[in-house]
C-alpha cells in the first residue's frame, strides 16, 4: 500500500509539539514478526520521547492483505515516566478478549470512506474518515503531492480529533490535533 509502505528496516523520524513541550517520535518497521490469528504480522516500533526521556514505546502489528488493504492486529504499548513503566492502557491483541483486527489504511481510499481502525470494547476503539485524496503538502522531510488525509477519533475520547497525512511511497509525513489537544508533528527524517 504507498500511503502505508511497510518496508522492513525503514526508520521514520518525527519532531513536533505536544501540549506545548518539544516531542520527537522515531517509527522502525523491523523484519520481526508475530502471528496473530494464523495471520503473520509486521512488528513495528514507536518510541515517543519528551526532553530526551522515552514517555511511550510501543510494537504494533500490521498485516497487508493481497488487495492492498493494511490490517492493524493491535498493539503493546507502555506509558513511562521516569525510566518506570507507568501504564499498558490501551494495548490490546486481535482475538484476545473479543479484541478484533481493523484497517489502518484502506487499499483505494476515497474522500467520505469511514473505517473502524482497531476495536477493542472499552480500550482500543478508533475510528478513521477519509478527508482528502490528491493535495499537496510541504514537510521538513520534503513537499509531496496526491496526498491523503484522514480524520481520526475514537468514541471513548469524543472531544480529541487528529487529522493525520501519508504521502505515497513514503507513509505518514504529519499529523495534528484538529480538537480536544494541541499536537503537531512533522517527519524530518527517512531512512531505509
Amino acid at each position: 500500500n504507498p500511503y502505508f509502505p511497510l518496508k522492513p528496516g525503514t526508520t521514520f523520524i518525527y519532531e513536533g509539539t505536544s501540549d506545548g513541550e518539544a516531542q520527537r517520535d522515531e517509527v522502525i518497521v523491523t523484519s520481526e514478526t508475530k502471528t496473530i490469528l494464523g495471520v503473520t504480522c509486521v512488528v513495528v516500533r514507536d518510541r515517543v520521547s519528551v526532553k530526551g526521556e522515552v514517555v511511550e514505546d510501543t510494537l504494533d502489528w500490521f498485516a497487508q492483505d493481497k488487495d492492498g488493504n493494511v490490517w492493524y492486529f493491535g498493539e503493546a504499548s507502555a506509558d513511562y515516566e521516569d525510566g518506570e513503566v507507568v501504564s499498558t492502557e490501551g494495548s490490546w491483541e486481535a482475538g484476545v478478549d473479543g479484541a478484533k483486527p481493523g484497517i489502518i489504511m484502506p487499499a483505494e481510499p476515497r474522500a467520505g470512506d469511514v473505517y473502524r481502525q482497531e476495536y477493542y470494547a472499552g480500550e482500543a476503539e478508533d475510528m478513521a474518515e477519509v478527508l482528502e485524496v490528491g493535495g499537496s503538502i510541504a514537510v521538513p522531510y520534503g513537499s509531496f503531492d496526491e496526498i491523503l488525509v484522514t480524520k481520526e477519533w475514537s468514541p471513548l475520547e469524543p472531544d480529541v480529533i487528529e487529522h493525520k497525512t501519508y504521502a505515497p511511497g513514503v507513509g505518514l509525513v504529519a499529523e495534528v490535533a484538529a480538537q480536544g489537544g494541541d499536537e503537531r508533528l512533522e517527519l524530518i527524517e527517512r531512512e531505509g
